[in-house]
């Protein structure tokens, strides 16, 4: 661990464990051979993306609209492009696109997003009345379904069966209530993260693998958690991204810890640091030098310096 982070190490006595993701096990693909372009699309009301195969050969770019069977029902999905070598994905990421979205679907489309604005007042007074512990998130109108999806976030469960039966009453359709996560929260709904730009899970990618301590540890953070959750509460996803490069890096680079003899002297390997590829030594004569890497050669397990 490096010096500059001695002093951060769990200094507020929180448990760290607890801004853990509760899955530990890593969200591994499966072994899928792609042999056909795949086509990106995003779930816009939730921010979720999907790849679809095109059997019918839609002439799709970008920003165009079309119609799939999503695990709620049948909806609108925006296009974001095509994939030629999808990677990191399941059999269960892949729909097939029904059909292209036409002018008049368009403008369904913009009278249901009318109708999620109107709805979201009339939940959250409905709520209210019945006394619940409920955050709503975001609202949305199925759009070949009659069906309205309220996804809401609470810390504890949630009897709603009064309320779906007074929202039945006033919207005429089926009601899903759906109670999602701290992490799914902050996917929906956006906003800056402590590096200035747009959350990862918002921005970046809506599938991340749990995140875990051994991430930061394995990356010299600190282990502080004011500086290693993200607004959401847990850890940053971010950590997730860089862990296996930083896994990979330092199987190339000396341990920190390690004695080792050069110039005379033996020194101690204080700080390594693989994005710069420089390792710090302390010296028992009091020297401090920075090498690099690539002078450290690993030979019949022992490591030394060219």
């Amino acid at each position: 661990m490096s010096d500059i982070f001695e002093n951060d190490i769990d200094d507020e006595n929180i448990n760290l464990s607890s801004l853990e993701d509760g899955d530990s096990c890593d969200n591994e693909s499966e072994s899928l051979v792609i042999n056909q372009p795949l086509f990106h699309l995003k779930l816009e009301y939730c921010c979720e993306t999907v790849y679809a195969k095109n059997p019918k050969n839609f002439d799709l770019h970008a920003k165009d609209f079309v119609i799939i069977q999503t695990k709620y029902g049948k909806d609108l999905a925006l296009v974001l492009g095509q994939a030629q070598r999808p990677i990191g994905i399941k059999q269960s990421d892949i729909v097939t696109i029904e059909r292209k979205a036409d002018q008049v679907d368009l403008e369904k489309r913009q009278e249901l997003i009318q109708k999620e604005k109107e709805a979201y007042p009339i939940f959250k007074e409905k709520v209210a009345a019945h006394k619940l512990d409920m955050k709503l998130i975001t609202t949305h109108f199925l759009f070949e379904e009659q069906k309205i999806l309220f996804f809401f976030s609470s810390d504890n469960r949630v009897d709603f069966r009064e309320l779906v039966k007074d929202l039945v009453s006033i919207f005429k359709m089926r009601i899903e209530l759906r109670q999602i996560g701290v992490r799914d929260e902050s996917r929906i709904t956006g906003g800056l993260g402590v590096c200035g730009k747009p959350f990862c899970c918002h921005s970046v990618s809506d599938k991340l693998r749990p995140v875990s301590i051994k991430m930061a540890k394995e990356q010299n953070l600190s282990l502080n958690s004011m500086k290693i959750s993200g607004q959401c509460g847990r850890l940053l996803c971010c950590l997730s991204y860089e862990y296996d490069w930083y896994n990979e890096a330092q199987k190339k680079l000396p341990p920190e810890g390690l004695r080792i003899n050069y110039d005379g002297t033996s020194f101690k390997i204080t700080e390594v640091n693989p994005l710069t590829s420089m390792v710090k030594l302390f010296g028992e004569d009091g020297r401090v030098l920075e090498v690099n890497a690539k002078r450290f050669i690993k030979e019949n397990d022992r490591w030394r310096i060219n």
